[in-house]
């Protein structure tokens, strides 16, 4: 009995914060997603499906997931770059280890202070205008005012800043698979390119599954850096910045809980989709 109990007390204290900060939440705003409490009544009015139903008949509500896409094609560019500088920085080459930390630093840094650093990147005449007018283009854009660049630019932000992370994912992944493989392709005169379709793609492929799926989540569930730059302004709001307003200047919690529901469930539906399309393979590299 004591061996089979030793196991969970180690694990108690993990198991307790994980349902006193995850779990109760959650089906505290699942609970309050069927009300229409303001945040401060002590007695939500219980509405059913009604928030639900708002969110799925009110266009406004829901097509700012149409932002999403913007992040989403940013994401992918982001994992091709990763991938591109995790593989050539594979290889022994000068100075690998400064370039290393070059591309991972950005990650280290707080997302507000990116955001504030990329405000005056950003604003006209600013670092990015005089970068440009150095090439000869002297016009200056409403990088963060244009409805039409608004969006690329706050995606571009987080290609700078999510781009060491997934570096990081594909490096290790990619030092993880045995030399001998590479001495061996060397040996029957493959050059790079062949090194890297035929045993690190494979090889890499658990790791590669896990950024497509933080890339859809993270495409869905944008907030900081919009959120800090724009305010959600110049059709640059997000599905999170709609609910948070929804929640904080509205005092529609309900409404907000349901948002939230809704938005959990369609990233639960992109992994299962994915792990379906792309099943986890289990191989010894060893």
């Amino acid at each position: 009995m004591r061996t089979r109990l030793l196991p969970w007390l180690y694990l108690l204290p993990a198991l307790a914060l994980l349902v006193v900060f995850t779990y109760i939440p959650v089906a505290s705003m699942v609970t309050y997603s069927f009300t229409d409490w303001d945040g401060l009544d002590p007695d939500p009015t219980f509405v059913g499906v009604d928030n639900y139903v708002q969110l799925f008949t009110r266009p406004e509500l829901f097509s700012v997931f149409v932002v999403s896409v913007y992040y989403l094609l940013a994401a992918f560019v982001q994992t091709a770059v990763a991938m591109y500088f995790a593989f050539i920085l594979s290889f022994k080459l000068r100075l690998r280890n400064l370039f290393k930390g070059i591309l991972f630093f950005p990650y280290l840094i707080n997302g507000v202070a990116v955001s504030f650093v990329f405000l005056y990147f950003f604003r006209p005449g600013g670092t990015l205008d005089a970068v440009l007018a150095l090439f000869g283009v002297h016009h200056e854009l409403l990088w963060l005012g244009d409805p039409d660049l608004v969006n690329v630019s706050l995606s571009g932000v987080s290609v700078w800043r999510f781009l060491g992370l997934n570096f990081v994912l594909f490096l290790g992944a990619i030092q993880a698979i045995p030399p001998e493989l590479h001495e061996a392709a060397e040996l029957d005169g493959a050059n790079r390119w062949h090194v890297f379709r035929h045993i690190v793609a494979p090889g890499i492929k658990p790791i590669l599954s896990l950024s497509v799926i933080l890339a859809v989540s993270g495409s869905l569930s944008v907030f900081e850096i919009p959120f800090v730059m724009t305010g959600g302004a110049g059709d640059s709001k997000t599905f999170v910045i709609q609910t948070v307003k929804l929640a904080f200047q509205f005092n529609k919690f309900g409404l907000a809980s349901a948002a939230a529901v809704v938005l959990l469930l369609i990233v639960l539906l992109v992994t299962w989709v994915q792990r379906r399309l792309v099943p986890e393979e289990r191989t010894d590299l060893t």
